[in-house]
């Protein structure tokens, strides 16, 4: 070990990796992924659906262009853990107020700098997601390895991150009343809603079907969010009883939970998706798209079988299932995110769809 290093990582299996600490002073348990973005670590950091997880980015420069005021995805970052190669303290962007390090400690988020992020890399995609902690450098590794074994990770991460009450975030020029049911949102889908003349009502993740239809919505929405999609039974009841009555669009989280209303499965994918570089191919039209994705789920392909749910998208890196529709219930969802922040634009036409969809049952009420 370098003598100068004042901080480690230590996997279940006992692997170590020692570093440089930033970002807040504390030891940290988390579910230790990686993320292959480029740029976007503001977007990455302040993303709900990274609560309880520690995200080591593949690229290895972050905090070089600080962090800005108009690009957070969520008011209170919960990621547990930010791992990189080179941590970049004095950043050089005319829009950025605060360093990354600053932020960091603001909202209690660990850093660990200096490690061989390529190798720990490696290290999840052969043997797969797993807890890590992050402790002082002096911390037994045996130590470190049995409380790892025996803490749990937390199952009530939607919980923790979806809205507490109803709020509703207008469009300039309103068409459409959408219902956004909360698990873990991100800002960008509230702003693309909005842009496409959707006010959006942002409801909690335990609202029922019949709190929904009270508040008459052309469109219900469905949110990403953290954790497993199983864990979100009233998310599941809501999609279950609502499907037929209204569009419904849902994206990550809810893309996953849109196909458990229907009887599908979901599984845990070895190390998950996670980057800005993902090719989806779509069935419908034969183009492929580069999309942003961040999940460690999956729907069970076998699964969709008599469920009433067809496959409109896959990914063409290990052929798992990107995206769902029931034509005859006007619901459709994709596992990728196509509000893109950070990431590519490619998909951003599936909320014209939406509105489209919105738009023809609006029509056929008025006949």
């Amino acid at each position: 070990m370098n003598q100068h290093f004042n901080r480690k990582l230590i996997l279940e299996d006992g692997t170590e990796f020692y570093g440089y600490g930033f970002g807040a002073e504390r030891g940290v348990m988390a579910e230790v992924v990686f993320n292959t973005s480029m740029v976007g670590y503001q977007e990455i950091l302040s993303d709900p659906s990274y609560t309880g997880q520690a995200v080591v980015m593949t690229y290895p420069l972050m905090g070089n262009y600080g962090m800005c005021d108009d690009d957070y995805e969520t008011d209170c970052p919960t990621i547990s853990a930010l791992i990189v190669r080179e941590y970049n303290k004095e950043p050089s962007n005319f829009r950025a107020t605060k360093t990354l390090e600053e932020v960091m400690r603001r909202y209690n988020i660990v850093g660990l700098a200096g490690i061989d992020t390529r190798m720990l890399t490696r290290h999840i995609r052969d043997r797969g997601t797993c807890k890590g902690l992050i402790a002082d450098a002096s911390l037994p590794d045996m130590v470190g390895v049995a409380e790892l074994r025996t803490r749990a990770l937390p199952r009530d991460v939607v919980a923790r991150v979806s809205t507490p009450e109803i709020w509703r975030s207008p469009a300039p020029q309103p068409r459409f009343h959408v219902v956004a049911v909360d698990c873990g949102m991100k800002r960008n889908i509230v702003r693309s809603l909005n842009a496409l003349g959707c006010d959006v009502t942002i409801v909690p993740w335990n609202t029922t079907a019949a709190q929904v239809e009270q508040l008459h919505p052309d469109g219900v929405f469905l949110s990403n969010g953290p954790g497993n999609p199983e864990d979100v039974e009233p998310v599941i009841a809501l999609a279950r009883d609502l499907r037929g009555k209204y569009p419904m669009f849902g994206i990550c989280l809810g893309h996953q939970v849109i196909a458990l209303s229907y009887g599908a499965k979901t599984y845990k994918l070895k190390f998950g998706h996670r980057g800005g570089n993902h090719p989806v191919k779509n069935l419908l039209t034969g183009k492929v798209e580069i999309t942003s994705q961040n999940h460690s789920y999956a729907v069970d392909a076998k699964s969709l079988a008599g469920t009433g749910l067809t496959v409109t998208h896959v990914n063409l890196l290990d052929g798992t299932v990107e995206g769902c529709q029931s034509q005859a219930d006007r619901v459709f969802s994709v596992q990728y995110h196509p509000e893109s922040a950070p990431g590519p634009q490619d998909s951003a036409y599936l909320f014209g769809q939406f509105t489209a969809m919105m738009e023809e049952g609006k029509h056929a009420e008025k006949n």
